[in-house]
């Protein structure tokens, strides 16, 4: 790849918030029940590995409350109640989650997933659903696409971008088109 390779541009997103002034990822940012068991799962003192993500995920929905979203996409504000909103450049988060089946890394654009307020047997269901991008076709998961994100709640909600970023909402996502060439 390094001999044959030819550069492709990608794009990033840079995220803004009250404690981070700029951070860039590649990824995604979210905001609810998946930062909480991102949380979790990085805090586990026996748990390693995928085994430390199930449990944090586990606990987080077990004590999740519904929560009240403001999520503003390319200035259209979009309110809910619910589990999470994401903002995704890929496909792909967490361990191998695919929670926006149609994101591409070089589109100028996010896909924004929000996953409304269910029973939680049927939020299980949902999440069981997440290793084929399957969740995207129930009426409870809400998918648009912009190129800057905005993400309120009416509580102080954990936020996380590729797992690197711990924080609280507000977030604001901006994808930045091609901003990072890569070797394919």
């Amino acid at each position: 790849m390094l001999l044959r390779g030819e550069p492709r541009p990608v794009d990033t997103i840079e995220v803004t918030s009250a404690v981070h002034d700029r951070t860039v990822v590649l990824g995604s940012v979210y905001a609810g029940v998946d930062a909480l068991a991102n949380q979790h799962a990085n805090q586990a003192r026996l748990l390693r590995g995928t085994a430390s993500y199930y449990a944090g995920a586990l606990r987080a929905i077990v004590t999740w409350r519904a929560t009240r979203y403001r999520v503003t996409v390319d200035g259209e504000e979009h309110a809910f109640t619910g589990y999470t909103a994401v903002a995704a450049n890929s496909g792909y988060y967490g361990s191998n989650r695919l929670i926006a089946p149609s994101a591409r890394v070089d589109d100028g654009l996010l896909e924004v997933v929000m996953i409304h307020d269910a029973p939680r047997r049927l939020f299980f269901a949902l999440m069981n659903e997440l290793g084929s991008g399957a969740h995207v076709r129930r009426p409870q998961v809400r998918v648009l696409r912009g190129r800057e994100v905005r993400i309120e709640a009416d509580r102080a909600i954990p936020y996380g971008a590729d797992g690197e970023v711990e924080a609280v909402v507000p977030v604001t996502a901006r994808v930045l088109p091609g901003a990072l060439n890569v070797l394919c």
